[in-house]
């Protein structure tokens, strides 16, 4: 089992912001937030600790909940050193296999010691320098153990491999990269807003949703969160609109976040006869925790009968409502399909929807 620790309990100081530097925003979304996905991405990492300072344990806990993380998750109250939060972390993590490397890259500037009064000591071989970054992965035994010496001596370090160093252990360099930034000062967050918005691929994504109800006697026929006058209404679990499924199933496909069926199984009771529209809110929530927004949502919905052009502005609206986009970002068609298959012979109607989302 792979256990990830992201010590978030310092204050920061460095970033002058007079916060936490985790909540400071990066694009829209908190550096925590952004670390949190970046390591849980990692499909080797079974579960996470989140190192907390004192009095937002709330915060932190609310942050990754509107996250729905699909990996288990924990957060710990951090100490007065970072190497004391740690200690309190490892104590939540089970043991595993030796084993000790950290991540670093080469040191590509001249580096000099300097004395008190600002005068150089001496020039030090930079091929022999290595600058160590984050993550630094450790044995859960190894490092209970190092941080166990480390405090019956009274040593403090300024990283784990420090700790881990002093018991006799060797540990691996593994070559990292130059843009995995340490957010420390303010211009750390000009450079990570940059490095982010370098990779265009990132910034936005696509996704298609369909889905299909059968048209059903005794029920209402809702779409697009209207009510709309028919002999008959659509089955399903939920209020069955077909059209607001797909849309909501479009979302979920274009954030890599399965599909709702995953996300609002029929088996549940809570789901049912609720509003396709508070679980289209839902799928908002799911999104914008991930760093997403709708950019615009295209849909059709195919039904031989009723009509529904007069019904189309007010379905814009709702779901413009419910995604907090403007209503030209929305847009519904229907059409028929000449009375071809199911949809043309009035048993049923589907929709489709395509999704565009961008970075928040």
């Amino acid at each position: 089992m792979v256990t990830a620790i992201i010590a978030a309990a310092g204050q920061g100081k460095r970033m002058e912001r007079g916060i936490n530097k985790v909540f400071i925003p990066l694009l829209n979304r908190p550096v925590l937030v952004r670390s949190v996905i970046s390591v849980l991405d990692c499909s080797d990492v079974d579960n996470l600790i989140v190192i907390v300072g004192p009095g937002e344990e709330d915060e932190v806990r609310v942050l990754l909940e509107k996250m729905a993380l699909t990996k288990s998750w924990q957060v710990v109250l951090g100490g007065s050193e970072r190497q004391y939060s740690i200690a309190n972390a490892l104590k939540a993590v089970p043991a595993a296999a030796d084993g000790a490397a950290v991540l670093a890259v080469p040191v590509k500037d001249t580096i000099k010691t300097v004395d008190g009064e600002g005068e150089v000591l001496r020039t030090l071989d930079r091929s022999e320098l290595w600058a160590i970054q984050t993550p630094q992965v450790f044995s859960a035994t190894l490092l209970k153990q190092a941080y166990y010496i480390a405090a019956k001596d009274g040593f403090l370090g300024t990283d784990d491999s420090s700790l881990v160093e002093r018991v006799g252990v060797k540990v691996k360099v593994v070559k990292g990269r130059y843009d995995n930034l340490k957010i420390t000062t303010p211009e750390d967050l000009v450079i990570a807003e940059a490095l982010i918005r370098k990779d265009e691929k990132s910034l936005q994504r696509v996704g298609m949703g369909y889905d299909v109800h059968q048209l059903v006697v005794g029920r209402k026929l809702i779409l697009g969160g209207i009510d709309v006058p028919f002999a008959k209404g659509l089955a399903g679990h939920s209020d069955a609109d077909v059209l607001v499924h797909a849309i909501m199933d479009s979302l979920l496909g274009a954030a890599a976040l399965g599909d709702i069926g995953g996300h609002f199984p029929d088996s549940d009771s809570k789901y049912k006869g609720m509003s396709s529209l508070v679980l289209l809110a839902t799928v908002r929530q799911l999104i914008e925790s991930r760093g997403w927004k709708t950019g615009n949502i295209d849909a059709i919905v195919v039904a031989e009968r009723p009509k529904l052009a007069s019904f189309i502005p007010a379905m814009n609206k709702n779901i413009a409502e419910v995604l907090g986009v403007d209503v030209d970002q929305i847009n519904v068609k229907a059409t028929t399909t000449e009375q071809l298959g199911f949809a043309g012979r009035g048993e049923g109607i589907e929709a489709h929807a395509i999704a565009y989302i961008v970075r928040g």
